[in-house]
């Protein structure tokens, strides 16, 4: 996937998250080296809003966090979230890359939810078209300009010099997925959404974000279990789904919601295993605050009757062998900014 701005140079991973800001500079080609990386926690009602003032307050923290990380450059890849970003697989005629270009914007505008004018869209082909031969798949991605434009006067305003932005479950995609032809379901469970990619011979062919993140599974525990938010949390992440934990009564508190986002899950490998026929995802890559919630991946495997594995973002990343607990213990939270990071171009 290109991005609405071409990469050159050294760069860094910029995640602006919704609990948290991560970046991550790695160095040299094939397999990059890690230089360096940083996180800081951040208020969600600050991160997720769009008023100017606390668009300031979350420059400043980008600004604080990229001095403490103390990297060697001032350019960086973001990531744009799932939520602002709309992303659809489209069939369309064979044609040259030329014509190409001026037939997607056209295809674009029927497809998108914002006016063309007001928006900034992307694509890759995939292919040829599973379901008719005389076409090609594109994968096609939007984003309003208004979004993009207080991104980038908010990073510019200290001293950072944006050169790519990449929709959050894109990069995520590169950071996790396996080098495989079978297709692969990678599952990015976050603060307050999932983010969902169906990833075969490399390459994303479908993605989904799920209006249902760990805030819900918390909420379900606040609510059943008539606890305060802080004793939830310390709950679902202590005891999860483990049914013979504290008599079973937290994964009774939680099972509901995570079986929502089962649903969800499970109608999007129908969709995909239904469009490209004779397909079938053979496994399950789980990341984000779901991946240590404990049992959530076994649970997974018992649904889906599929391997589920915790992803490690450093995967391709190398590193000094003294640093492996380390890295290995983020690994779950730094999928995105590890991906924006090892972006080629």
């Amino acid at each position: 996937m290109s991005s609405l701005f071409n990469v050159s140079g050294d760069f860094f991973g910029l995640d602006i998250g919704t609990t948290a800001i991560r970046l991550v500079e790695l160095r040299g080609s094939g397999t990059k080296s890690l230089v360096k990386y940083a996180y800081v926690p951040i208020e969600n009602k600050i991160s997720q809003s769009d008023s100017k003032a606390d668009m300031q307050k979350v420059a400043k923290v980008v600004q604080q966090l990229v001095k403490q990380a103390g990297v060697s450059t001032n350019n960086v890849a973001v990531g744009i979230p799932s939520s602002k970003v709309f992303t659809t697989v489209a069939d369309i005629d064979n044609l040259g890359t030329n014509d190409l270009a001026k037939a997607i914007p056209l295809q674009a505008d029927s497809l998108i939810p914002t006016p063309l004018a007001e928006s900034k869209i992307d694509w890759a082909v995939l292919g040829e078209s599973p379901t008719d031969k005389t076409k090609q798949e594109v994968l096609l991605t939007s984003v309003a300009n208004k979004f993009i434009e207080e991104r980038l006067d908010m990073l510019e305003s200290v001293g950072l010099n944006v050169v790519a932005f990449e929709p959050d479950n894109l990069a995520m995609a590169r950071a996790l997925a396996i080098n495989d032809t079978t297709p692969q379901l990678l599952l990015d469970v976050g603060h307050r959404s999932t983010d969902l990619v169906v990833v075969m011979n490399g390459v994303p062919h479908l993605t989904r974000s799920i209006p249902t993140g760990v805030e819900a599974i918390v909420r379900s525990a606040i609510q059943n279990l008539n606890i305060d938010d802080k004793q939830a949390e310390q709950f679902v992440f202590k005891f999860g789904l483990s049914k013979d934990k504290l008599e079973g009564q937290v994964f009774q508190a939680i099972s509901g919601t995570v079986d929502l986002l089962v649903g969800e899950i499970e109608k999007s490998i129908k969709f995909f295993e239904t469009r490209y026929a004779g397909k079938k995802i053979e496994r399950i890559v789980v990341t984000g605050g779901a991946a240590v919630v404990p049992e959530f991946p076994l649970y997974l495997a018992n649904k889906f009757n599929l391997n589920v594995e915790i992803g490690n973002a450093w995967r391709n990343v190398s590193f000094s062998k003294d640093r492996q607990n380390e890295l290995l213990a983020i690994s779950n939270q730094f999928g995105i900014a590890v991906g924006l990071a090892e972006r080629t171009q």
